[in-house]
């Protein structure tokens, strides 16, 4: 995976300069960077590791807190001149038709690991490796995370990214929300 393009960004949030990162320059789902213009430092960078969310970063679905998660994720690294990494694996790395059917699971009372299973799907078959690799091109030495999931400092605990603290992302549930966060939370480890 290498840089493969990139261009300046104006957005409701600031300017950011997003990068394409992939392994082939015809790659149609580049996995990208959202560097903040004011992004200088190497040491200390307020960083966001997003996994696609097609339902919840572009149509609003109040069914996760993931729109949210992002907005409030963008408008933070502006602020401070962050980075946020935005990998293309759809729904913990199933694709949106799998996301879809687990969603008519979750309709009919399973939670969203239990749909997973129930398709023979991974509970989350996401890896962190390339926003990694997008950190090393950066230049970037040591991280501020901004998540609640244990598995993204895990992976960087064993990485050339030296992280610096774990900076929790909260957003308050929603009523159509509540049971995923609190599964999340429950049975995922995440900190909430």
């Amino acid at each position: 995976m290498k840089r493969q393009a990139e261009a300046m960004i104006p957005t409701t949030w600031g300017d950011f300069r997003m990068i394409a990162y992939a392994t082939q320059e015809d790659d149609r789902m580049p996995h990208l960077a959202m560097v903040a213009d004011t992004f200088e430092q190497r040491e200390n960078v307020l960083v966001r590791i997003h996994s696609e969310c097609l339902t919840g970063d572009l149509f609003g679905s109040e069914r996760c807190d993931c729109g949210e998660q992002l907005d409030a994720a963008m408008e933070r690294t502006f602020e401070e001149g962050g980075i946020v990494i935005y990998l293309r694996q759809e729904g913990r790395n199933i694709g949106l038709i799998n996301k879809l059917k687990a969603y008519r699971l979750q309709d009919q009372g399973l939670n969203t690991i239990d749909a997973n299973t129930h398709l023979g799907l991974e509970i989350d078959g996401r890896t962190y490796e390339e926003a990694i690799a997008i950190l090393e091109d950066l230049g970037v030495r040591s991280i501020r995370l901004l998540t609640n999931n244990p598995e993204k400092i895990g992976a960087l605990a064993h990485s050339s990214i030296e992280l610096i603290r774990r900076v929790p992302l909260q957003i308050p549930p929603r009523a159509k929300n509540e049971g995923y966060i609190n599964t999340k939370k429950n049975k995922m480890g995440h900190l909430y």
